[in-house]
């Protein structure tokens, strides 16, 4: 597996604090612009900005005159300066530096549920979009087979969502900023409440949360305060996936600072996951994929000299009781031969760096 230039690393790391810092000093929506118009021999700024139909809506700013405003403008125009040359990073961390962009529709859709203050409110990326990112967090190179996509999985925990005190817009209403085609889709259970949306061309965005300590709270939708009127769908061991989640980035555009799952829980996850898979249609393939992710995460994790990492994360998994060891099992038996050689050399090497014995019953 190759690893990543310390040049590009260098840019990423950039990259990801100058797109945080415009994300929470931005006034005016980056997509927009500052124009001024005479008015009755006066000069006064509006701000143009796209709405989402084609065309633009113009607010009022206030006179040229003002230095306030003129003071914001300038800064406004420091900002574009800005975004252009984050723009250029994206290109050549991605055409040069062997990290990889998400596919348009997905990066849009995260970039519109990142304005909304998703990750603010602590949401959290999941799935083959929080995988891709991996190429940053640990400096190697993903194979392109690995991070096909089709959809965009979000989590949030249940009490996270009940107590911070905030909500995004309507999610319904972000997601048809970028299509408007978006409806949500029924529920399962047959409840009025919606934990996923799709498009025209069954593109799906799905929001995950944690489940309740019972099974009772499976397949029924949770009320999510903090997500605009989605609820979620309680997971079993999701949990375990968004403690401790790590900061990064997501090539599109000028870059969106995002959270995802520590790598190393991720991989853990996967093999948990893929053993409750079915074996057939949709689900088998699923399964695959999830396998296979997990075993591209052990090399890169060997390494990247990161093995104390996954030995805590797999210590904490195979601790919590009989379900998650037969999980651990059955995942780790579908591997492939060098996949599980290197899962167990990471583990081997792990133990003796945080000084705990670790069952390799596998």
């Amino acid at each position: 597996m190759k690893s990543i230039d310390l040049m590009y690393q260098t840019m990423l790391a950039e990259l990801g604090q100058r797109s945080l810092d415009a994300a929470w000093s931005a006034d005016f929506p980056s997509d927009g612009r500052f124009t001024p118009l005479t008015v009755k021999q006066r000069r006064y700024w509006y701000f143009d900005r796209p709405d989402g139909k084609g065309g633009r809506t113009r607010d009022y700013v206030g006179p040229a005159s003002d230095p306030e405003i003129a003071k914001r403008v300038e800064e406004f125009k420091a900002q574009k300066d800005d975004l252009r040359a984050r723009r250029r990073m994206v290109s050549t961390l991605t055409r040069e530096g062997g990290m990889v962009a998400p596919d348009r529709m997905s990066g849009d859709v995260i970039e519109a549920l990142a304005s909304g203050g998703l990750f603010r409110l602590r949401g959290i990326l999941i799935g083959t979009i929080a995988f891709q990112t991996y190429a940053g967090v640990l400096s190697v190179r993903l194979p392109g087979h690995s991070i096909m996509m089709g959809d965009a999985d979000v989590a949030q925990d249940f009490a996270v969502s009940l107590e911070v005190g905030d909500s995004m817009p309507p999610i319904l209403q972000l997601l048809q900023s970028v299509d408007p085609t978006f409806r949500p889709v029924p529920h399962r259970s047959g409840q009025a409440a919606f934990s996923s949306f799709q498009n025209k061309d069954s593109y799906k965005v799905e929001f995950l949360t944690t489940n309740r300590s019972s099974d009772a709270y499976m397949d029924q939708p949770a009320r999510m305060p903090a997500l605009g009127g989605a609820s979620a769908d309680p997971l079993r061991f999701l949990d375990f996936l968004i403690r401790d989640p790590v900061r990064t980035v997501v090539l599109h555009k000028s870059g969106i600072p995002v959270t995802v799952p520590d790598p190393s829980r991720y991989a853990v996850h996967k093999l948990i996951v893929a053993s409750r898979r079915h074996n057939d249609g949709q689900s088998a393939v699923k399964r695959d994929k999830d396998i296979r992710q997990a075993g591209i995460l052990f090399e890169a994790v060997l390494q990247t000299r990161r093995s104390s990492d996954l030995a805590l994360a797999y210590n904490e998994a195979w601790q919590r009781g009989d379900a998650w060891r037969a999980g651990i099992r059955a995942g780790a038996a579908m591997l492939s031969d060098e996949d599980r050689k290197h899962l167990k050399a990471c583990l081997r090497t792990g133990a003796v760096e945080i000084d705990e014995d670790i069952s390799l019953s596998f």
